[in-house]
């Protein structure tokens, strides 16, 4: 596909839905919020992902199970802030932008990349946020995430519940120093990890993420539950707290 012919597609998923007049609202999906386990309505969530987020984001890089579990975590957890990096063309904070606002969770997004002056493989350049420029709900930084994050988050109540996307760089020491670092220092978050599925050594894929997940909840206090995508590439994984 051409630069230009991509570029007016961004452009087009950009324009949808911004005014607000013109979301429907669905209902809380949340289900037996009294009981142990991680429930919501499926089919209202699915719903939605059919009707209002494929439109605007499409399935790559997030299949439909993955914007599943995207949107399930946002409409169970009910975060007050969301705190991602890898922003590139803003897929994933538009789609916590769409799910919180039709469904009405009040929070903030704050969405990180490299700086502009950066050398990376995957850095969006002058695309970077793109989906998600003059959103109010969600504030665009460059730096390094994790430092972002908790330098954002000391400036906060104590009493936030946060939410963390991690959709950065793939490698295992990097991954499991923010998983270890959030662990540590907000034992009460919620995090979502993009890339997390394992398959065997035959295959040659990267399974950095995978192995972080479980060395980080070795090594730190295991409170945590987890959701995971298990049904091929790339895989999500959500880690939450009781």
């Amino acid at each position: 596909m051409q630069t230009g012919h991509w570029m007016s597609l961004l452009r087009r998923f950009v324009s949808k839905g911004r005014g607000l007049g013109r979301y429907r609202k669905f209902p809380d999906p949340t289900l037996n919020g009294h009981c142990t386990e991680f429930e919501v309505d499926k089919w209202t969530i699915s719903d939605f992902i059919v009707n209002r987020l494929v439109p605007v984001v499409g399935t790559h890089p997030y299949p439909l199970d993955e914007l599943l579990l995207m949107a399930a975590a946002l409409c169970r957890l009910k975060p007050t802030h969301i705190f991602e990096w890898g922003t590139h063309v803003g897929k994933s904070a538009r789609i916590f932008f769409e799910t919180s606002k039709v469904f009405g969770i009040a929070t903030e997004i704050h969405s990180i990349d490299l700086p502009d002056a950066s050398e990376h493989s995957e850095h969006p350049g002058r695309k970077r946020g793109l989906l998600v420029k003059n959103i109010p709900e969600v504030s665009l930084h460059q730096g390094d995430g994790l430092e972002e994050s908790m330098k954002i988050c000391r400036q906060l109540p104590e009493d936030i519940r946060p939410l963390f996307f991690l959709d950065g760089d793939h490698e295992y020491a990097s991954v499991k120093r923010e998983l270890v670092a959030i662990m540590t220092t907000l034992p009460r978050a919620a995090i979502l990890v993009h890339d997390t599925f394992y398959q065997s050594a035959e295959s040659g894929y990267n399974i950095g993420p995978h192995r972080a997940i479980t060395d980080a909840l070795t090594s730190t206090p295991n409170h945590y539950k987890e959701i995971s995508t298990n049904t091929g590439l790339p895989g999500m994984t959500l880690l939450y707290v009781l």
